[in-house]
Order: structure tokens, then sequence, then C-alpha cells
């Protein structure tokens, strides 16, 4: 967790409450880490940290929204920013759906 707040203080983040909540919580057996976190200026962020060796797909896309949506019924909360940090190749088409959808895709992570 001390990585991720030190990779975003890097970008000028700084959070006032972070936390992780286990895949497991959201019936989910996903090997992915969820983090909640609020900003100082009052952003409320839904991160998500993928590490895989195969290729991230449209497929693997889908299934992270409707993650999302099960996150966001589990804290009664809808997120201001949705970002995905990965450090796996990623697919064009599931990066350009992704954006489509409101999510924020860094692939520098790790």
């Amino acid at each position: 967790m001390k990585e991720i707040t030190k990779y975003y203080q890097d970008k000028n983040i700084i959070f006032k409450d972070f936390n992780e909540i286990e895949p497991k919580e959201l019936k989910s057996r996903k090997k992915i880490k969820i983090y909640c976190g609020t900003t100082v200026t009052k952003d409320y962020y839904a991160i998500f940290i993928v590490d895989a060796k195969s290729r991230f797909i449209r497929k693997n896309a889908n299934d992270l929204i409707d993650l999302c949506e099960t996150f966001a019924k589990y804290l009664d909360h809808n997120f201001k920013k949705k970002e995905l940090l990965i450090s796996s190749p990623l697919c064009s088409k599931a990066k350009a759906f992704l954006k489509e959808n409101g999510w924020s895709v860094r692939v520098d992570f790790m």
C-alpha cells in the first residue's frame, strides 16, 4: 500500500483516507488488488491493480467494469475517479473501451 500512495504523491495526488478491499469481500476470485481512496480535495478514487503475465484484453475490461459496479454497490458509493494500474501488456481495444467508460489507465505502474 505504501508504494501506491508514494506513486500518487509523485503525481501530486494526496490521500487522506486509503483502504484496501479484498476481492473475497466482493465475492470475486480474481487476482487483483482493490483500493478505495479519498483525496484532500474530496475526490473519491477506485483503484484496481492488475499484475499478470498475460495480455489484458477486452474480456478482462468487461470483467473489470462489472467488478467496479459490485465494488460501488458494496461501499454504497459511486466513484468520481476509476483507475486501472497495470504492469502487463494491454490490448488497444481494451484501453479504448475503458477510456470510453470513464476510466483512467496507467501502464507505467511497478
